[in-house]
């Protein structure tokens, strides 16, 4: 894989810290601004939201600029946005940070899936993708857990100076590494915007997001109530919680790597038996959230299946959308947002049920199961060969 795919990767490592972190800032961001836990969570979903909404129209904006200029404007609001939500005393402006926060990562992950699936050749998309989510997964893995010690030692304020640090190198990185011309489908002017957005209307695209969308929505409904679980359930120190996020980030570091060497080729694999034991792993973990080598080991095995599926699916979301070179990107980053905005807020209505801290993960479980129910009827349409480049 090419040089300027990891440093974009870097990047995404910066971004995924932010997006992940709130996982292990809820309770500390809750008491601070004065709301409850629940109430905290709208700022998970007001980021996703905002990348949801934000990915296409950003892409469309973009499409045409140079990729430099635009990664780079991209990372730095991006860095400014972290800033103002350090010095902030009202959650309502923390939330318009969110949003405005979302809507930059939104554009530099909309740019940069779509630079990464040309810097790859064409069969070889989804270890592109792997590359480029090795960026999230790396911040589950350190940049998360570090941020919930550091808000833990010095407060949830040092968490988001600390993202808007990591941004910097990141800027100079693309400044450095991505070339400053414009690429081939740029010089040309590429596809018209009409064209791009006509493969919406394929009902196979459709299903690759809606089942990705789905995924993901399980994923960030738990991991987003993970430190109550840690801390309540289970009944660890505040500090549990950051290795129940690193042994989560592990799980989908080898979730991201092995998809990547599958979703390519194998795709239907991945579901048919990733899906069955994701779908799984959510009840199990919810019954045995109170032994806490249990908790830990289930933790890092939904973390590696949620990000082998979810991957996979996402690359199918660009395969379908090959048609799309400047909006490909758009397409896959919605469903992925669309998920993490509805998952949290799902989840956060089970709180207040007899489940308590444990319904977000039954809930997820119920989500994973409505994905393999469209999912099944449909099961030969998620085994493309790479040279199809489809669902067929």
């Amino acid at each position: 894989m090419p040089l300027p795919l990891y440093l974009l990767a870097m990047a995404v490592f910066a971004m995924g810290t932010s997006e992940f972190m709130l996982a292990g800032l809820l309770p500390g961001i809750a008491s601070d601004l004065d709301v409850s836990v629940g109430t905290a969570s709208v700022l998970t979903s007001a980021f996703a939201i905002g990348m949801m909404v934000g990915a296409p129209l950003v892409a469309a904006l973009a499409r045409n600029w140079p990729r430099r200029s635009s990664l780079l404007g991209f990372v730095l609001a991006f860095a400014a946005t972290h800033a103002v939500g350090a010095l902030t005393t009202s959650f309502p402006v923390l939330v318009a940070t969110r949003v405005v926060a979302a809507l930059a990562n939104a554009g530099f992950i909309a740019v940069a899936l779509t630079a990464a699936a040309t810097l790859a050749p064409a069969d070889k998309k989804g270890r592109a993708l792997a590359v480029l989510l090795s960026g999230t997964t790396v911040a589950t893995v350190a940049g998360v857990p570090g941020g919930s010690v550091l808000g833990t030692v010095l407060g949830w304020r040092a968490t988001f100076w600390a993202v808007a640090a990591l941004c910097l190198p990141a800027a100079l990185g693309i400044l450095k590494g991505i070339p400053a011309g414009r690429g081939k489908e740029e010089a040309t002017g590429g596809p018209a915007l009409r064209a791009e957005l006509a493969p919406l209307a394929r009902p196979r695209l459709i299903v690759a997001m809606l089942l990705g969308a789905l995924v993901n929505a399980a994923t960030f409904g738990s991991f987003t109530f993970l430190a109550p679980v840690v801390t309540g359930t289970a009944r660890l120190s505040e500090l549990w919680i950051s290795v129940v996020l690193v042994l989560f980030g592990a799980g989908s570091f080898v979730g991201v790597t092995v998809a990547g060497r599958l979703s390519d080729r194998r795709p239907g694999l991945v579901v048919a038996v990733g899906g069955p034991l994701l779908l799984v792993g959510w009840p199990a973990l919810a019954v045995l959230a109170d032994k806490p080598v249990a908790l830990c080991t289930l933790v890092f095995v939904q973390g590696a299946l949620s990000f082998a599926l979810g991957s996979t699916l996402i690359t199918r979301v660009l395969y379908e959308a090959a048609q799309a070179p400047t909006m490909a990107g758009s397409y896959a980053t919605a469903a992925l947002n669309f998920g993490a905005a509805a998952g949290p807020a799902v989840a956060a209505t089970t709180l207040s049920t007899e489940f308590g801290d444990l319904g977000p993960l039954w809930m997820s479980g119920l989500l994973v199961a409505v994905a393999l129910l469209i999912a099944f009827p449909l099961r030969t349409g998620v085994a493309a060969d790479r040279s199809a480049e489809v669902l067929q």
